[in-house]
């Protein structure tokens, strides 16, 4: 039998198996369970987080017979009915999966449609799912809304999207609408954690950790780089192989080059700089690395209490000791210079010549370099000769004349 990748293998069969969506399954399980069911639904999320697989567990709810056949509407499928098997094994006739991405058309969409005439053949509703509905045209679009406001009693249309944005307001008015959210890297790591204890596969906590932080919040792309992990580690997974793996940088770069900043230590800074360029290390993930760190030193320092939280970590001791070389304002400069700094990476012609430049403006915007700096920049100031400046003569104003006053006559003297 040929390998099953563990993205498909592991895909969760029910509500219970799914995780990190439990707003979701929440209010999908109350629907179920008192039947109070829309026609319609769109499911909106990043890549990986389960939007295929809902829609499929919806459309088993929908189906279920049961284990002895008489089974009803439910939100937890038996999985062993001939509806639920078929609709795992993607050959139930009353379930059509449309990729909008390759038909995107107005003739497969009234292909589709065309269908929705028929009632079921085999279970108790239809179900159409459109994945990556926001491909496709206008037309089409214009095509389903009718059908889609007002379907037959037995079809249930399930939408899925990464971007919900490019939906018209005219189908997004017609469904009910949730989000699936991205994952929290403790969340991932729990869930590769029991994966690859039933695949009996050892693993360090360390190499988990970076698994869980490189998916970004996708279930399906941290399984993916699970499976290229034990490929790479021939059957097991270590915290080198993994970040050799990924081109991570080791957080011993990082903690030398934020104490080398603490301590204003700008030829630490540039040999850290060219070492990594040497070994061949991103620039991006070395900037994103020291804004981690940052954030967790940041944490420390405001609410201490909450960072004991984080004891479990073997980086946590010597971030506690960095977070006490730095005072609270240098540590959030220093934050956000590191995330601009990663933004104008792709505006440099040479990534590591631009790592440098970030590395060197961080040594000096630190707000104690700038009071040092200050005393003596005012000494230039005052030490410069001062120039010579031309100015306008201001005119001399002309005296005004002085009137002379007229002589009074002497009287004649009378006879």
């Amino acid at each position: 039998m040929s390998y099953l990748v563990l993205a498909r293998k592991y895909r969760p069969r029910n509500f219970s198996e799914m995780v990190g969506q439990e707003h979701v399954v929440q209010a999908l399980g109350n629907a179920l369970t008192t039947q109070r069911l829309h026609h319609a639904y769109l499911f909106t999320g990043t890549r990986g987080v389960g939007k295929t697989t809902v829609s499929r567990i919806l459309a088993k709810s929908l189906n279920c017979q049961g284990p002895d056949g008489q089974g009803g509407i439910t939100a937890t499928p038996c999985g062993v009915c001939q509806a639920c098997t078929d609709i795992d094994a993607g050959r139930f006739v009353d379930y059509t999966e449309l990729d909008a991405a390759s038909n995107r058309g107005v003739d497969e969409v009234q292909s589709l449609l065309e269908q929705a005439v028929y009632k079921p053949v085999q279970g108790r509703f239809k179900v159409f799912m459109i994945d990556e509905v926001h491909m496709l045209t206008n037309t089409a679009f214009n095509a389903m809304l009718k059908t889609l406001e007002e379907p037959p009693e037995y079809l249930k249309f399930v939408l899925a999207t990464t971007d919900p944005q490019k939906v018209p307001v005219t189908v997004l008015s017609r469904c009910l609408q949730f989000n699936l959210r991205p994952m929290a890297p403790e969340t991932v790591l729990e869930h590769l954690q029991h994966v690859l204890q039933s695949e009996a596969v050892p693993a360090e906590l360390q190499a988990l950790r970076l698994i869980a932080r490189a998916a970004r919040g996708s279930m399906r792309d941290a399984l993916s780089l699970t499976d290229q992990a034990i490929a790479f580690g021939s059957g097991q997974l270590q915290e080198a192989t993994v970040r050799q793996m990924l081109g991570s940088v080791d957080r011993s770069h990082v903690f030398r080059l934020i104490g080398a900043l603490a301590r204003g230590d700008g030829k630490t800074v540039v040999d850290t700089s060219e070492e990594l360029r040497v070994h061949g290390l991103s620039a991006a993930s070395t900037l994103e690395e020291m804004a981690t760190v940052l954030q967790r030193m940041a944490v420390f320092q405001a609410v201490p209490e909450v960072a004991a939280a984080d004891d479990a970590d073997p980086d946590a001791t010597e971030i506690r000791r960095l977070a006490q070389t730095l005072a609270p304002d240098e540590t959030q400069l220093l934050y956000s210079l590191c995330l601009h700094g990663r933004a104008e990476l792709g505006l440099a012609p040479d990534d590591y010549a631009a790592l440098t430049m970030v590395l060197l403006r961080l040594l000096a915007f630190q707000p104690g370099a700038a009071a040092q700096r200050a005393p003596a920049e005012k000494k230039t100031l005052n030490d410069a000769p001062a120039r010579a400046q031309l100015t306008t003569p201001t005119p001399t104003p002309t005296p005004t004349p002085t009137p002379t006053p007229t002589p009074t006559p002497t009287p004649t003297p009378t006879p």
